[in-house]
């Protein structure tokens, strides 16, 4: 579902601030894939999540997203492909628009427009259906404005809008980062039922390890550009915070000093 190859990043080429943000990266998903992505500030994580929705321009290596080579597509025409979920709730939806007008429009991305009738009955009702999912009540407050919302309801309608079209390829960028703990547990639990009912491949960006650990079937390290752990399976189960920092220390040569990561234990 996802092949990077040999991708590499420079930003400020040639210049004092000159920062090697990706460094050869090679990353391959299958369908269904579900990989948490850990790392210390400044490690590639988000860098590698922009390239793949095409925010960049690759400096070489390739991008295929389900076969498609998508790497010299601009971020417009990738969007068909993808869904992503920002780290602000406040970035994926519309605040002085409806939630039924939300999700309508997050149906339609990519169809032509017409003139016709805003949202029929028929869609109505699926939303409704749609909005259950959340077990937040909002199917019950289809014609309230988004912008009256909490940011936890908020970053739970940006996640089924992410996903109302099932992408080949879904990207969270610490989308529960600014929630509180209770609200962030109540979205991420959220997000692996809708991620596991339409075996979407996805790509998750946590500093969280406890979360990188308990949450998907693999998870990988990155470190100045670089994948430096990659496990999945039974020995990604079995892990322990504590051997993940070994294997942090043991593959880069650094002990992880990223204090937001060490703080998210």
């Amino acid at each position: 579902m996802l092949d990077i190859v040999n991708v590499e990043k420079t930003f400020n080429h040639g210049t004092i601030n000159e920062k090697k943000a990706l460094n050869g990266i090679n990353l391959h998903l299958d369908e269904g894939d579900f990989v948490t992505v850990i790392g210390g500030n400044g490690a590639g994580k988000s860098t590698m999540l922009n390239m793949v929705a095409g925010v960049y321009p690759v400096d070489c290596g390739s991008i295929v997203i389900d076969g498609v080579d998508v790497t010299r597509l601009p971020e417009y025409k990738r969007a068909k492909y993808l869904g992503r979920v920002f780290q602000d709730p406040m970035t994926g939806t519309a605040a002085d628009m409806q939630i039924e007008e939300n999700l309508a429009l997050a149906a339609r991305r990519g169809k032509k427009r017409t003139l016709r009738a805003g949202i029929t009955a028929k869609e109505r009702a699926e939303y409704k259906e749609l909005l259950k999912i959340l077990d937040l009540g909002l199917e019950n407050r289809l014609t309230t404005k988004v912008g009256l919302l909490s940011g936890g309801q908020r970053q739970a309608l940006t996640l089924l809008m992410a996903t109302q079209k099932k992408p080949k390829l879904l990207l969270l960028d610490e989308h529960t980062a600014a929630l509180d703990p209770k609200t962030a547990k109540k979205v991420l639990d959220i997000t692996e039922e809708i991620v596991r009912k339409d075996n979407l491949a996805t790509i998750m960006i946590t500093h969280n390890m406890a979360d990188a650990i308990r949450v998907g079937n693999r998870l990988i390290m990155m470190h100045e550009g670089q994948i430096v752990v990659d496990v999945k399976g039974e020995e990604k189960k079995n892990l322990t915070i504590e051997q993940l920092l070994q294997l942090f220390e043991k593959s880069s040569g650094s002990k992880m000093t990223s204090d937001k990561v060490m703080l998210s234990k």
